[in-house]
């Protein structure tokens, strides 16, 4: 049985790597993406500790406002910005561990030293992104189990042609059931709770890469 999930796991990942090559490319244009279905929540979630912890340093990151729309109406101009910065914060940090950047197993933070794991990447691509106009409440901090069956984290974009995900290992930017990966938790969009996207179990770190 486990080697088939085993096989089945190769597989899917090859197939999202492909679509993941051929979508980058793609992206170079301005047409907008297919629309897709938005990805169910299950319920409540508790929010990995290391964010408790950034949240605590940096509040104004993690402030949820209710007013702001809980979607982005994407135009080809605001798709491009997304892709656009997806791609420049992937290939302006260096990517590092917690462990050999700080010394701690798990630690989130904005990559203002050029250094950085997955959710430092993503937290700069949501900044940068609310500086530019769109509405911070419908960019979410996002806890996946990626292609290494390892705690990973990446940006969930909410718009109104569904789901998109920003990640660090890509520079396409994908509906959220074409990424291989399993979706754990992500940021709630009426307050500090976060919710639960069905997935099996919980990482406690979002510590690789």
């Amino acid at each position: 049985m486990k080697n088939k999930l085993g096989a089945a796991l190769g597989v899917a990942i090859a197939g999202a790597t492909l679509l993941s090559a051929a979508a980058a490319s793609a992206q170079t244009m301005a047409s907008l993406p297919r629309g897709s279905l938005p990805a169910a929540v299950t319920g409540e979630a508790r929010p990995v500790m290391a964010w408790v912890d950034f949240c605590r340093r940096h509040p104004q990151e993690c402030a949820v406002d209710t007013a702001e729309a809980p979607v982005v109406a994407l135009s080809p101009r605001i798709w491009q910005q997304i892709v656009s910065v997806n791609r420049r914060v992937n290939t302006t940090i260096t990517a590092i561990t917690d462990q050999e950047h700080w010394g701690v197993p798990d630690r989130w933070d904005l990559p203002t030293d050029g250094y950085g794991d997955c959710e430092d990447f993503q937290l700069l691509k949501r900044k940068l992104l609310a500086e530019g106009g769109l509405p911070r409440r419908a960019m979410r901090m996002t806890v996946v189990i990626d292609e290494k069956g390892e705690g990973h984290a990446v940006l969930m974009i909410r718009t109104d042609r569904g789901d998109f995900i920003l990640d660090n290992k890509t520079n396409a930017v994908l509906p959220w059931h074409d990424t291989g990966y399993v979706y754990i938790k992500r940021e709630g969009q009426s307050g500090p709770a976060w919710v639960s996207l069905g997935g099996a179990s919980s990482p406690t770190v979002t510590a690789n890469r």
